[in-house]
């Protein structure tokens, strides 16, 4: 790093330490969730947080990807980015995070100051009070650092899915605001002062203490962007891989919102994939592996672990000239490849068309160097980070 970060709390121990959830300290304040009154901050000035799904590259193991995802975690932590979430993926060899709970505890207390959380649970997948009780327990052992982000995808084939619910049916989309009001009512959460049902007044997630995870809802829809804003709750948008609505989706989500006991103001969050190498040309290579994914999950395509670079660039070559330019022309502005310097002015420019309060960053690459390569040099270049400490990001 060319400059010493006032961000930077603690050394970051290189070596992956115990899985077990040690409790972090007690926080002088617990983090108060209401809208900042100041004035929006300049784009570079926003907070930035990290997304990470484990990805299991080709020649390695799952846990290899889960070390690389403490590794990443670490650094995010020492670098001074925001929040660290990790998504609910199924019966995908090309990603090893299946149980955000579980990785949570053990990043939580992998690292000192930042904060960790799901992006996100897949309520459908879970009974209400088991994913209550899970970010209860997390809340407990390490105080004002947990969020609960939740989604209403499945993160899984159908097959899957079933499994996971033990049904065939499932859940519906019109049972999901049903599911998500008892999940933070369980928490001791009333959003939007809408009325949980029956079951849920009747129970408590224990362990209770007086602070509670961040609830977020995240989406890529009209529908999740409107349900956020009614009931109060701050909004993460998957721009990355969204596919040109993310401005509708942000003023939807400002038109509904409704100020609740969570959040006094709208707090919206966009995520965008970034790779940052020396030249464009090199950033362009290493995203390679990115591209393949994306085509793959949009074409129904085998989706196997992350390949290399070669063997990404060999892939993409074979396909049909036509129809890769009109896939790949909807990629730019949410697929960041490209110089440090370079990065940080398109993701100035994504913050200033969409209004974003905070960024949350992801990076699909064949090696865990290149994602920790890319959080360092952005690390240089964005005077945001480490502007926040244990208050949320950018809410307190």
């Amino acid at each position: 790093m060319g400059q010493t970060r006032r961000s930077v709390a603690v050394q970051v121990n290189s070596s992956v330490g115990s899985t077990c959830a040690v409790p972090s300290p007690e926080p002088a304040e617990g983090p108060v969730l209401a809208a900042r009154a100041a004035a929006p901050r300049a784009s570079g000035t926003i907070p930035v947080g990290v997304l990470d799904t484990s990805p299991v590259s080709l020649g390695t193991t799952s846990r290899d990807a889960l070390l690389a995802t403490t590794r990443l975690a670490r650094a995010a932590d020492e670098l001074g980015y925001t929040r660290f979430w990790v998504a609910e993926h199924h019966s995908m060899p090309a990603v090893a995070s299946t149980s955000p709970g579980v990785l949570i505890a053990h990043l939580a207390a992998a690292t000192r100051r930042i904060r960790v959380g799901s992006g996100g649970v897949m309520l459908p997948n879970h009974p209400t009070l088991v994913v209550a009780e899970q970010f209860a327990m997390l809340e407990a052992l390490h105080p004002g650092r947990i969020d609960l982000g939740i989604g209403r995808a499945p993160g899984a084939d159908p097959a899957t899915a079933a499994a996971l619910r033990r049904t065939v049916e499932g859940l519906g989309a019109q049972d999901f605001p049903a599911e998500l009001l008892d999940v933070l009512a369980l928490l001791g959460q009333t959003p939007g002062g809408r009325a949980p049902s029956m079951r849920a007044r009747r129970l408590l997630a224990t362990p209770h203490q007086s602070s509670t995870p961040q609830a977020w809802l995240l989406g890529s829809s009209l529908f999740s962007a409107q349900l956020a804003g009614e009931l109060g709750l701050p909004y993460s948008y998957a721009h990355h891989f969204s596919t040109g609505h993310t401005g509708e989706a942000v003023a939807a989500y400002r038109s509904a919102f409704r100020p609740s006991a969570a959040l006094a103001a709208p707090y919206v969050m966009v995520s965008s994939s970034v790779i940052i190498a020396d030249t464009a040309a090199e950033a362009f290579h290493l995203a390679g592996p990115s591209r393949v994914m994306a085509l793959s999950l949009r074409t129904a395509r085998p989706l196997g672990p992350i390949v290399s670079p070669d063997e990404a660039a060999r892939i993409l070559a074979e396909l049909d000239p036509d129809a890769a330019r009109d896939f790949f022309a909807r990629m730019p502005g949410t697929q960041i490849a490209t110089t440090a310097e370079r990065a940080a002015a398109e993701l100035d420019a994504l913050v200033r068309r969409s209004g974003a309060d905070e960024l949350l960053l992801t990076s699909t690459a064949f090696d865990v160097a290149t994602r920790v390569h890319t959080l360092e040099a952005l690390a240089e270049l964005w005077p945001g980070l480490g502007a926040e400490s244990l208050d949320g990001g950018g809410l307190s």
